[in-house]
């Protein structure tokens, strides 16, 4: 499996994690996608570890005023070795984009996110 690969699962299943509304399955996706000691600097602040993460989706991303949204990537996973970039939006029910965005990773030889940070709204 190539680089461009692992990083693109990687984040894909972050993502997917983004969407569902489950925490079960939410908790599943991010076990396949992220370290259990993953770093995550986003715009409320910096977190560490899967559930951090899964905290966030939960009462950021899922608990968003405009009702259910959806996080969506915008562009490819661009993976110059263990770094991998991408954008993404963030978009309510009816595809308008309330935010977008681009996040870099850091991804493991085994396939795992162990660092994200958030670059939320434009430059």
């Amino acid at each position: 499996m190539t680089e461009d690969t692992l990083h693109t699962r990687a984040v894909d299943a972050f993502i997917a994690a983004t969407e569902t509304p489950d925490p079960d399955q939410r908790t599943t996706l991010l076990s396949r996608a992220l370290a259990a000691d993953v770093v995550f600097w986003g715009p409320l602040g910096r977190a560490v570890g899967r559930q951090a993460v899964a905290d966030f989706i939960t009462e950021v991303v899922q608990g968003h005023p405009s009702g259910p949204c959806r996080m969506v990537r915008t562009t490819r996973v661009d993976a110059p070795g263990e770094w991998a970039r991408f954008g993404w939006c963030y978009e309510d029910a009816d595809g308008r984009v309330l935010l977008s965005g681009t996040d870099v990773v850091h991804v493991t030889p085994a396939g795992d996110i162990d660092e994200i940070v958030v670059f939320a709204g434009p430059l």
